[in-house]
């Protein structure tokens, strides 16, 4: 996708994109909503007879031809916001035990294609500046104090916020860093797209409304 924007932008001079205020340019179907019938091929359970489980999906297209990708973004749950941090919202990334893709992707927010700062939204290098901490990967045993003392870090008022699959449900391999409870913000995805991300991050700290919804219809998805 980053080299689809590269040359997009040679040719028409196009910096950065207007999302969330717009349409992303070039959503990716995987990952993305998923709309189908039900499939007894998932090896994490995201597919069941009630719907599609979007926090467990590990995007893995066993479930093709029955479940197929909308191209649709809002693949996130806002349980909390805090609209402090309007303006502007520091947050501190910490990879509990990830394979690598969700730190990519994340990142990759910051990038000129996206340009999060636009949006008041900057990484820190310490929780002690952060108004939130974005976890990422499973719970590994060497990060459990690592995780528990970057927490107690952060000043008040903080968000918690799951990124991927991995750290809301544990993915396919392991188990979450932290009880679902104590998330805020929970994005879904094996990574979750940068639009995803950008779009969970701008809402969560009360941004303006977005082109997509973490709210959607049923369509055979929750």
């Amino acid at each position: 996708m980053s080299s689809f924007w590269f040359f997009n932008g040679l040719k028409k001079g196009i910096k950065t994109e207007k999302f969330p205020s717009a349409k992303p340019e070039f959503p990716p179907e995987w990952p993305s909503r998923l709309s189908g019938k039900y499939s007894d091929n998932c090896p994490v359970g995201a597919i069941t007879p009630d719907g599609w489980i979007k926090e467990k999906c590990i995007f893995c297209r066993r479930c093709i031809p029955d479940m197929q990708p909308t191209g649709e973004q809002d693949i996130f749950e806002i349980k909390s916001g805090e609209n402090t941090f309007k303006k502007s919202f520091h947050i501190f990334p910490l990879d509990s035990g990830a394979c690598g893709s969700c730190n990519m992707e994340f990142f990759s927010i910051f990038s000129p294609q996206y340009d999060a700062n636009r949006l008041g939204i900057y990484p820190v290098n310490t929780p002690r500046h952060a108004d939130a901490i974005v976890i990422m990967g499973v719970m590994t045993h060497g990060m459990k104090e690592v995780l528990d003392r970057a927490y107690e870090a952060m000043p008040e008022p903080k968000l918690v916020i799951a990124l991927g699959a991995c750290a809301i449900t544990g993915g396919i391999i392991g188990v979450p860093p932290l009880d679902r409870k104590k998330f805020n913000v929970e994005i879904a995805g094996c990574p979750p797209s940068p639009y995803t991300i950008l779009a969970a991050l701008n809402a969560a700290k009360g941004g303006k409304k977005e082109m997509i919804s973490s709210e959607h219809k049923n369509d055979g998805g929750t």
